[in-house]
């Protein structure tokens, strides 16, 4: 019973970390997303309005459809090529949803702009 305890109290601190960590990134306009076999990671990220913000994109894996990123509300269509870094820019205007996937819209995520 205490290693389930000490194990929920570790992963309670884990995901704390990671949602500080992603909410410092949106501070600074600037958010890491991974393409892993199980597609873009994380799934959703926060950003403010009216502010730039870069999405930093690298794809991981070959093993994935997920060699572009399209984001047809912001005309973005951008390839990933494996493993390099690809930046990709833009101020949403509005508080709302903003919806990317690869091109064969297999895989998705969610950009939620406050």
């Amino acid at each position: 019973m205490k290693s389930i305890r000490m194990g929920l109290v570790a992963l309670t601190l884990v995901a704390g970390c990671a949602s500080k960590a992603q909410q410092g990134a949106a501070d600074t306009g600037r958010i890491t997303i991974v393409v892993t076999e199980n597609g873009f990671e994380p799934k959703t990220v926060t950003v403010p309005a009216g502010k730039p913000v870069t999405l930093v994109v690298t794809r991981q894996t070959d093993k994935t459809c997920a060699t572009d990123l399209v984001m047809p509300a912001e005309n973005i269509d951008k390839p990933l090529p494996l493993g390099q870094a690809v930046e990709i820019t833009f101020t949403p205007d509005k508080p709302g949803e903003l919806t990317y996937s690869c091109k064969m819209e297999m895989y998705k995520g969610t950009v939620i702009v406050k």
